[in-house]
């Protein structure tokens, strides 16, 4: 294989024609938001309104690693043109100085121009292609006007330091971008437009966003999810324009706000507030601290069938009287020797004793300490390696209030583990792995499901599973249990040391409720023949030894080999070359584990998978097989699968196997394909990514 690189170089070139895209939609889905007292009214790139020509000559719909959804990214010369309509309106704004913002990919300093309708220092826009395209070109002669124009890479908000403040008007909004230079180098994701000059949006702040439905009340005071510090409160919101009334739901339990049972519906009533925590009024005798409160308003309209309008149940948190959301986080690893300590005060807290050691039993029963008004305590130079434990107490003018314990541990301590902390869906036979502290000779393992066992474990506990020495920093705790949390902590241990041992951070992973064949997570780019090496060629079989009868090629040209782009899960998908010239294209995976394709009662095989448009439509296959006797195959029930340019999920009932002679105890082998496996005819080309390849439960 030491000639694979140079023909996949080759390959690479016809592999590149394939963009992924995807139909779009027009700009309909909102978010909208209210930071620093601005408003800001957020879109996705992808759902534009118009492009021209409407293909993927300029502006392709693409999928991307780490974007929200998907991106659009830009090819070929200057001449396209994109175009989105957005309602300022819907985010409480008017007429006036809008700045805009984008989180965009540019890594090569490319740039557009964009141009608003109706702002009176932009050009007018053309009303009809040919657009034009490049400095001078008319109507491209204000610099002003260009977008992107800095190198950002990776993800990064570009924001309105140039040329992006515009005059926007009230309600309706169209925004165009013309293609200025090539090639498909930058990306854009998500746009945002706020009336705030001093407002810098966030990755947080587009998450966090409300998601504008239509009919629905917005804007909600306190904030969602927000922290309330008084024992009344007026619930404010921005009504739905179509509202003449409002149904108010308050109360403390989640369920019932959002089905609006128990006594949680307040009336019906024309004002957009409410209040509560006042004699006359609900909680007639105030809000309790340490309490989370839950509100919906329901917008009506008796004169539109569509009423009522159920809205999203927000909350917020009345503080408890004692300290909370410790910064660092409580059992936090890897913290620098000079950490900070932070708080959050109690309710009506003024004054806050600190207590600080590297003993539970101490610092749990410390009486005596010192008060101070600041919420932020730094201990001064810790000791490498070493847990220590704190508590705060707060003092409100009247009591004192006993805090939690809180611990975490410094840096030099065993490091970065995998399975990582609190990691989910996590397979059942994994090796756990980890980074050695600085003192550690050799270390001790504790592993169990009891979070308090594994974290008070010592060697005479059946949670210890042994010593191992420097250099061999995994363990394999065998076939676990589905969809079950594990805990497991790693004690570094040095006999020549009189602080040792010294005890790890307890971490944490919960694992998945099916059987993982290959989530192409595990496959890298070493070199092959160097240990470790696990490129994803060497791992699924392909037609590179054999092209006179296989077409397939796995993997890139050149590394990263697995695709990290374009993934429906995790961060790698399997991208999948197939030239049906010789007949059939297929890979085929040895397998491991899973080989008892009936553990756990599974029953479905499901697969993900994405092709192209452009891809040519060639029947689409799984094989399965045992050590002897021949493969079942299965084939999709679209035979135009291989041009679905979405991530498309089929799931295959595994009786369909066991029906064609496989024995599904002992599958030996996995094979993807494409044509006819039995009566191979010449077709044609594409590329197709795979991922998740797993093994589920039937559905009752």
């Amino acid at each position: 294989m030491c000639n694979r690189h140079s023909k996949q170089i080759v390959l690479g070139i016809a592999v590149g024609l394939f963009l992924i895209t995807t139909p779009v939609h027009a700009v309909t889905n909102y978010k909208i938001s209210n930071y620093s007292g601005g408003h800001q009214i957020w879109f996705e790139a992808e759902d534009f309104d118009e492009r021209y020509p409407d293909t993927d000559e300029y502006y392709p719909v693409v999928d991307a690693a780490d974007a929200f959804g998907q991106a659009i990214t830009r090819t070929g010369g200057a001449g396209g043109m994109i175009r989105w309509t957005f309602d300022i309106s819907e985010a409480d704004g008017t007429s006036g100085t809008w700045y805009f913002w984008a989180r965009v990919l540019n890594p090569d300093n490319l740039s557009d121009y964009m141009l608003v309708d109706g702002d009176p220092g932009d050009a007018k826009i053309p009303a009809e292609p040919p657009f034009p395209g490049g400095d001078g070109t008319e109507p491209f002669v204000n610099d002003d006007d260009r977008i992107f124009e800095e190198t950002i890479d990776p993800w990064g908000w570009w924001g309105n330091d140039e040329g992006s403040t515009k005059e926007l008007q009230n309600g309706e909004n169209s925004m165009y971008i013309f293609h200025r230079q090539g090639s498909d180098t930058a990306f854009w994701d998500v746009f945002v437009w706020t009336d705030d000059p001093g407002y810098r949006p966030s990755d947080d702040d587009y998450e966090n966003a409300t998601t504008f439905v239509p009919g629905a009340a917005f804007n909600p005071i306190p904030a969602d999810e927000g922290v309330h510090e008084d024992t009344w409160v007026s619930l404010n919101w921005s009504p739905a324009k179509t509202a003449v009334s409002h149904d108010v739901y308050f109360g403390e339990n989640f369920d019932e706000v959002d089905n609006g049972i128990g006594e949680t519906f307040r009336g019906n009533q024309a004002e957009t507030f409410y209040v509560a925590g006042f004699p006359g009024f609900a909680y007639p005798d105030g809000l309790t601290p340490g309490t989370t409160y839950y509100w919906r308003i329901d917008e009506v309209n008796d004169l539109d069938p569509n009423s009522p309008w159920k809205g999203d149940v927000w909350s917020f948190l009345v503080p408890p009287k004692i300290a909370f959301e410790p910064e660092p986080a409580d059992v936090a690893d890897s913290l620098a020797l000079d950490v900070q300590l932070s708080w959050a005060p109690g309710f009506g807290s003024k004054l806050h004793t600190v207590y600080f050691g590297d003993n539970f039993d101490d610092v749990n029963t410390a009486t005596i300490g010192l008060p101070q008004g600041a919420t932020t305590y730094s201990p001064g130079p810790l000791e490498l390696a070493k847990t220590y434990y704190w508590r705060i107490d707060e003092f409100d003018g009247f009591g004192t209030y006993k805090g939690q314990v809180w611990s975490f541990t410094t840096e030099g301590t065993v490091a970065n583990p995998n399975p990582a902390k609190g990691a989910v869906d996590v397979a059942q036979v994994p090796v756990l792995t980890w980074v050695p502290g600085v003192f550690g000779a050799s270390h001790e393992v504790y592993f169990g499901t009891d979070k308090e066992a594994v974290k008070n474990a010592d060697t005479s506990s059946p949670e210890y599973k042994g010593i191992g020495n420097l250099g061999s920093e995994s363990y394999e705790p065998g076939q676990l249990e589905w969809f079950t949390t594990y805990y497991w902590r790693i004690d570094e241990v040095n006999n020549a040391n009189a602080d040792s041992p010294w005890t790890g951070p307890l971490w944490s992973f919960t694992t998945v409720n099916f059987l993982i064949v290959d989530d192409m997570e595990s496959y890298n780019d070493l070199d092959e023949g160097e240990p470790g090496s696990n490129r994803i060629y060497l791992a699924w079989m392909d037609g590179y030894d054999n092209p006179a009868v296989n077409g397939s090629i796995v993997g890139h040209a050149n590394a990263p080999f697995a695709e990290q782009t374009i993934v429906h899960g995790g961060l790698q998908s399997m991208p999948f070359f197939y030239d049906n010239g010789v007949g059939k294209s297929e890979a085929t995976l040895t397998l491991t584990y899973p080989r008892d394709w009936t553990e756990e009662g599974v029953g479905v095989l499901s697969l993900w998978f994405q092709g192209d448009a452009s891809n040519a439509a060639e029947p689409m296959y799984v094989a399965l097989a045992n050590s002897t006797g021949s493969p079942a195959v299965v084939y999709h029930d679209n035979p135009d699968a291989a041009q679905i340019g979405t991530w498309t999920e089929w799931r295959i009932d595994l009786t369909r196997f066991a029906d064609l002679g496989v024995n599904l105890v002992n599958v030996n082998t996995i094979t993807l394909g494409f044509g006819n496996r039995n009566n191979p005819i010449s077709g044609g080309a594409g590329m197709v990514f795979f991922d998740d390849i797993r093994l589920y439960a039937p559905v009752p």
